[in-house]
């Protein structure tokens, strides 16, 4: 039966259930896709580092191969901008169809490229164009899949459907990362640094395909149709807030939290646990892969506690509880494996917590005439800020200072900030009990 929803006084915006579960499919699976590329470049890195950027030095070929790494996040807000815009005028169907699409085949091209052995400079130069083509097209991915998703939910279950979108994510992540462990246990290190670090990257190919079937399968969301119904022309972004930028800020300052940790926690931590600790890439690979899993059966548990109590609660938990055990869960780590399982689970039920309800927070924070650019923009700086650099950070604290666990003070600082960003919020997230969103 179809679930109708009021969405303004003079418009009614009908949700079919069964459409509303292909967006949920749609979206999530391209969410996953984003991340199993980005995924398995950060799992390569300590493969690919000497074969893109020879030294002498390890350490600086895998802060070269990261600092590759943070330049796809720091080009996210020009894609997030790009592709937004695109998404909010175009609809959120074709747009999210051409994403996959350029996605696809940049990762695909990573697997193919040469090696500095073969080309000298040209190596590392095409993986930069492979790696920017990644980053502009991820920056317009999240957007536009939450606002599918968001808008296709049926009513009291927004924080519910959204939350699949960081579930793509992290499951993209364990998906990239459990490709990596496998080709790490069942080939040797000299098999690893001639081909196996490609078919990680070429896996992507088919993947896409199937993601670009289901997107062109999808309806375009009811609440975007309505707008065009309204307007009588494609519907275009307008300002939402009389102080635009304390608005943006505010909002991107509550998403710190979730990509600190998400990119502490996960997608650096096997290069961490192998580099300061000294444990083997298999271990390491296992562990983050336990937090990735834990992270993701918990998103839609806490996506749904928001249903019921409001996103800012659920995000003022997590985020204090980061704050409190960023410190004793980098010291677990130096227990050895049983004492990094446990500190990565309870990390991976924290990245949960604060991932369930962000996808709903962010679109419940603009109207669907700018949704897809505005959670576009604020998650892509964010990310690129406080995500993209989060292992290069890790990395660099704890061998320039010699100990690895003041690692934990930049998990700290960065939920501090979204204790601060949440307090700005006056009172509880605005429309987050509201039975509609906004046009």
């Amino acid at each position: 039966m179809p679930n109708t929803v009021r969405s303004t006084p003079r418009t009614e915006v009908v949700l079919d259930v069964q459409k509303s579960r292909k967006a949920l499919v749609a979206g999530s699976l391209g969410n996953l896709i984003e991340w199993y590329e980005f995924a398995i470049y950060a799992y390569m890195a300590p493969i690919i580092a000497p074969l893109f950027f020879p030294s002498d030095n390890p350490t600086a070929s895998i802060l070269s191969t990261f600092l590759l790494f943070a330049l796809a996040f720091f080009l996210r807000p020009v894609g997030a901008v790009i592709f937004g815009r695109m998404t909010d005028r175009l609809g959120r169907k074709p747009v999210l169809a051409l994403i996959i699409v350029l996605m696809t085949i940049a990762t695909t091209c990573i697997g193919l490229l040469p090696t500095h052995s073969s080309i000298g400079i040209l190596a590392p130069l095409l993986l930069t164009l492979c790696r920017i083509a990644q980053g502009l097209s991820a920056g317009g991915e999240m957007g536009g899949a939450v606002s599918l998703m968001v808008e296709s939910a049926p009513s009291g279950k927004r924080g519910l459907y959204g939350s699949w979108s960081f579930v793509g994510t992290t499951l993209g992540f364990v998906l990239g990362g459990g490709v990596a462990t496998l080709l790490a246990v069942l080939l040797s290190d000299d098999a690893m640094a001639s081909y196996g670090w490609r078919v990680g990257f070429l896996i992507a190919a088919p993947m896409g395909l199937i993601v670009l079937y289901l997107r062109l399968k999808v309806d375009e969301t009811p609440h975007f149709k309505q707008i065009q119904v309204d307007s009588g022309k494609p519907a275009v972004g307008e300002p939402i807030e009389r102080r635009p930028l304390t608005f943006l800020a505010a909002t991107m300052g509550v998403v710190v939290v979730y990509n600190a940790v998400g990119n502490t926690f996960m997608v650096g931590m096997p290069t961490f646990l192998s580099t300061s600790y000294d444990m083997t890439f298999e271990r390491s690979y296992f562990l983050a892969l336990v937090t990735g899993l834990i992270a993701g059966l918990s998103m839609p548990v806490f996506g749904a506690l928001s249903d019921r109590v409001g996103r800012r609660p659920v995000l003022m938990f997590g985020s204090v509880a980061v704050v409190v055990l960023s410190y004793p869960l980098y010291f677990m780590l130096n227990l050895g494996f049983g004492g990094g399982l446990v500190a990565l689970v309870i990390a991976g039920l924290l990245i949960g917590v604060v991932g369930g309800p962000m996808p709903a927070f962010l679109s419940e924070r603009f109207r669907t005439r700018n949704r897809a650019t505005g959670v576009s923009v604020t998650y892509a700086l964010s990310v690129a800020i406080f995500g993209g650099t989060a292992p290069y950070i890790i990395t660099w604290l704890a061998s320039t200072t010699g100990d690895p666990l003041s690692a934990a003070y930049y998990t700290l600082g960065c939920a501090a900030i979204s204790v601060v960003a949440l307090l700005t919020i006056r009172g509880a997230q605005r429309s987050q009990h509201r039975e509609e969103l906004e046009l």
